[in-house]
Parts: structure tokens; sequence; C-alpha cells
């Protein structure tokens, strides 16, 4: 019992060494501009929530926050970066879905591991994937959809932006949901997915919201369903995909922010908190709406949570379609 007591004690006084030295680092932190590495081109979403998260974390923190545009195999090398960059702080990654949870899943060599080599800040938002259709469908919803792609197997096409984005193994988890077949298009991007929906070339589209916002409401496309787990307040007429027949399916792009395992709780704890106030504001909010995304937040813990479950989640879909790079 002793020696129990002694350890006890040894650990005590070295807590009250370490902890205030922590702090006093946090409490300088950040002294010097900070990076935060986008590992994608400017101008997508992605890039642009970034740079308005950016701009209130240098406002409430005093000194800038300065946007890095790293694009390259599926986010993976702007990951990278950040992965080996110094655990002071100075480096942040605003990740999306791909570089912090299915990345891994389908790429056979990475440089990085995200669930070791980075520690979670804040789930920032979530922009739900959106099905949407050709103009002249001979459908109108959802359930209109499958019935017609049950009786005309391989007679539809599904455009995707990209091999291995969310949209495409939304597309997967859709098919292997319902027991459908279809064709499957890979683009660069919503850009030529809606042009080739408007032209009447492929039947539907499963992307992220803000790509096809506009064309919806201007009625150049239809909206069948919205992958989300309520309905969207600025489409309040298109249902969920779980209202259409398929309980509990979600999908959504996400965006992290994530910095390198090792930075010091204290300064975790300041983007976090800092974070979830921005995110509180309404203001905020209608920013994020303008892109068809929704605020989300919490603690570190609660990102970890959740990237773990999407990982369980899209793992089998994935292996399914043999996804990979």
């Amino acid at each position: 019992m002793r020696r129990i007591d002694r350890r006890a004690a040894v650990l005590g006084l070295l807590g009250t060494v370490l902890t205030p030295a922590a702090r006093a680092y946090a409490e300088t932190w950040p002294s010097r501009p900070v990076t935060m590495v986008v590992p994608f081109t400017a101008g997508g979403t992605s890039d642009v929530v970034a740079r308005g998260l950016a701009h209130e974390l240098g406002e409430k923190l005093g000194q800038p926050f300065v946007i890095e545009n790293r694009s390259g195999a599926g986010g993976n090398l702007g990951a990278g970066t950040v992965a080996r960059a110094a655990a002071d702080g100075y480096t942040l990654l605003f990740a999306t879905t791909a570089q912090a949870a299915t990345n891994q899943l389908m790429y056979k060599q990475m440089e990085f591991d995200p669930q070791r080599d980075f520690a979670p800040v804040v789930l920032v938002s979530k922009a739900p994937v959106i099905i949407t259709a050709r103009p002249d469908a001979p459908y109108a919803s959802l359930k209109e959809f499958i019935a017609y792609a049950k009786a005309n197997p391989n007679k539809t096409t599904a455009g995707f932006p990209g091999n291995g984005t969310l949209g495409h193994i939304t597309g997967e988890l859709l098919g292997r949901t319902v027991g459908i077949e279809f064709g499957k298009a890979q683009y660069r991007g919503g850009a030529a997915i809606l042009t080739d929906l408007i032209g009447g070339h492929i039947d539907i589209g499963m992307d992220s919201m803000a790509a096809y916002i506009a064309s919806v409401r201007d009625g150049k496309i239809r909206a069948l369903a919205i992958a989300s787990s309520q309905r969207w307040s600025e489409f309040p007429d298109v249902p969920t995909v779980a209202e259409s027949g398929l309980p509990g399916f979600e999908a959504s792009v996400w965006y992290a922010l994530l910095v390198p395992a090792k930075v010091p709780a204290e300064i975790v704890a300041r983007l976090n908190a800092t974070t979830n106030a921005w995110l509180k504001e309404p203001k905020t909010q209608e920013f994020l709406a303008n892109f068809g995304a929704e605020p989300a937040g919490g603690s570190p813990a609660d990102l970890k949570v959740f990237t773990q479950a999407e990982i369980e989640k899209w793992g089998p879909i994935i292996k399914a379609a043999n996804i990979s790079f």
C-alpha cells in the first residue's frame, strides 16, 4: 500500500508540474499565424466553409488563420502534410469524410493513418447527399425510381462525382439496400453531372447538394430525395430517403477539423470551443445553408465516435463494390 501511495504522490506531483506548463503554452498560443490545410483546390464547398471558419478563428484567437490548398490523391497529399507537421498547433487539417475516414478503406498505400496520426477537434458540418433526376424522367420520387429500376434492370444510369466519392458509395449503398442495378457514370465533379442531367444523358445523380440547389429551384432537374435525418428547410417538399421507404438511410459529406496527434489538449479545447460557438451563430447557419450544409459541433470525443461509426458503415459497401486505388 505504501508503494502504491508513493507512486500516486509522484504522479500527482508530475501533474502539478506538467499541467501549468501545458496551460501556459496554450495561453500564449497562437503567437504567430496558423496554417489550415484544405486538401482540395480553391473554390469548392470544403474550401469556402474552411475559409469561413478560418476567419472566425483568426478574429477570436488573435492571429491569422491562413488557408493552404493542397490537392491530390483524394485529399491524401494535403492530409499527409498535416500528419507530418509539428504537433504545436500551427498546422491544422480541414478534412472531409474521405481523409478522415473512407480513403483508408480504398487506397492501398497511404502515408498516414487518420486514427493514429490525427487528433479529432470538432465535427464542423454535414452536407447531405441529394438524389436528383433528369427533368423528363418517368418518375417523380425515389420510390418511383426504385420501382422503375427494378422493372428495367441496367437500363438507367446514375452519375457520380468520381470513383470512391461519397456520392458513388451512396449509390452503391442504395443499390445494395433495395436490390437494383443501374449503370454508373463517373464525372470530375458536380458541374458535369448537372450538365448531363439537364441534357437528359443520365437518369439520376447523387452528390452533395451545393451544385444542384439552383437547378432544382429553377425546375431544370428534379430532386427525388435527400439522404439526411430530416428534410432541408430550403426544400421542404423534398422527402428524406428514410421517408421514401428506407429507414435509417443517411449519407452526408462531412467536414471536420483535425490536428496532428500530439497537439496539446488545451489547444484542441480552445479550437473546439471557438468552433462550437461559431456554429451556433445564426449567420453561420445561414452561411452553411447556402451550400446545403448543416452545422454539427460537439466534443473531440463525439467526433472520434462518429468517425468510427462512418468507417464501420461504409467499409462493407466499399469492399463489396471493390473500390480501390
